[in-house]
């Protein structure tokens, strides 16, 4: 009986967890800035190091996933000499074995024990992708002047959970229909405007010229591949589907390449291992889990794939086309839900390429064809000329831009 009365569920325990271990970060990290401030003092002001002085420029990561993102940012600060601070939520961050001379590179704990330092950084500008400042555990630090986001993705910024940037002090975006969702949130919350700025997207800038350096692939007699890529989750395609579309797609005849969210493989092992194990690598079906997806979105000639950002960089940067599927959850706790306005992505989405669902999946190789060959083959390609116009600004200069920009608001911010 007294042992029942003490027991606590699963998820009760993991949330006191969490909450103990934010409190025991909190503490650890108050007691070090009381130490550096009184450090500070006894030197009289002439500490040694960064460590009792304001970053600068801070970015923060929430780890080695969002890497591609900040990269072509670093290698642009790095060129110009000039000194960013890198702060990552993984201890195995790229970041830190990059060998900058000018961008300063720390490991500062994962999940809570994160979010508990960055609670209490000091800087004057921070750069980030994670969404909900000011929402959850991340709060804004009284000793940061100001909050800048970029996104990871060219589309909807309404696709965040609800007030997923409403208290950034600014945005970084690649297109002006970005700038109108965020006008219109803004006039219906009633919130004071953030600063918006059309920087365009580095890393996808990386990946147009890493791409243009390259051979062109011989078309000629060459045998199509098709790559299955899904996110993870209820609305992707190995979830929805499972196993009776890949079936679908061996019958093709094609090459098939399988490249499931990287989460699936945690989120979803059981479902990926029972695929893996009835789909094994053949000389018609093979599985990708290499960390850069570069090699394998030009290897194929055709993207399936759902509500994912891979799709942009498959038809915008690669300049083939896509058969997508469109998620079958609601967006209720999502910033499109107070929107009136179709949701961008769902307008580019039939001009970029064809969709999938239950009605269809049965003929996919014929979707595929006409995609490839068909019909549809000009009128997709005239929707990606659209799509870069509309959602990819200043091609080929975004980390110059971010750089320009940050470097900017710092001596603004510095010089009041």
């Amino acid at each position: 009986m007294f042992l029942t009365s003490l027991y606590i569920d699963p998820g009760t325990g993991s949330m006191l967890f969490s909450i103990i271990i934010g409190i025991a970060g909190v503490a650890v990290f108050a007691a070090r800035g009381l130490w550096i401030k009184l450090k500070f003092l006894f030197t009289g002001g002439r500490s040694k190091g960064n460590s009792a002085d304001t970053m600068p420029i801070c970015i923060f990561s929430e780890g080695k996933r969002y890497w591609h993102i900040f990269k072509p940012v670093c290698d642009e600060f790095e060129k110009r000499g000039k000194d960013i601070w890198y702060l990552t939520a993984t201890a195995d961050d790229p970041a830190l074995t990059a060998g900058y001379k000018h961008i300063h590179p720390e490991f500062i704990g994962e999940g809570n024990k994160a979010i508990s330092k960055m609670n209490l950084a000091k800087a004057t500008l921070v750069l980030s992708t994670t969404p909900s400042l000011d929402v959850y555990q991340w709060k804004r630090s009284k000793n940061v002047k100001y909050y800048v986001h970029i996104l990871h993705m060219p589309n909807d910024v309404t696709t965040y959970k609800m007030l997923g940037l409403d208290f950034y002090d600014a945005v970084l975006l690649s297109g002006q229909y970005q700038a109108d969702e965020i006008r219109r949130l803004e006039k219906i919350r009633e919130i004071p405007a953030k600063e918006l700025t059309l920087t365009g997207i580095p890393y996808m800038d990386v990946m147009k010229e890493r791409l243009d350096k390259m051979d062109v692939r011989d078309k000629k007699d060459h045998e199509p591949v098709v790559l299955l890529a899904p996110s993870w989750g209820v609305n992707g395609i190995l979830t929805a589907y499972g196993s009776s579309f890949i079936d679908e797609l061996i019958k093709t005849g094609y090459r098939v390449i399988i490249r499931p969210h990287p989460q699936s493989f945690t989120s979803e092992k059981a479902l990926m291992d029972e695929l893996m194990a009835k789909y094994p690598d053949s000389d018609r079906l093979s599985w990708n889990r290499d960390p850069d997806n570069f090699d394998v979105l030009n290897e194929a000639d055709i993207l399936i794939s759902d509500f994912s950002g891979v799709v942009f960089d498959f038809s915008l940067v690669f300049n083939k086309p896509i058969i997508y599927t469109e998620p079958t959850s609601t967006w209720e706790q999502y910033d499109c839900s107070w929107d009136e306005e179709e949701m961008w992505t769902y307008k580019i989405l039939p001009k970029i390429g064809r969709k999938l669902d239950r009605d269809n999946f049965g003929n996919i190789g014929a979707l595929i064809d006409d995609c490839l060959h068909g019909s549809a083959a000009e009128d997709l390609a005239r929707g990606r000329d659209l799509a870069r116009e509309q959602t990819w600004c200043n091609m080929g200069h975004g980390a110059q831009k971010v750089t320009d920009y940050l470097l900017g608001k710092y001596e603004e911010l510095t010089s009041c």
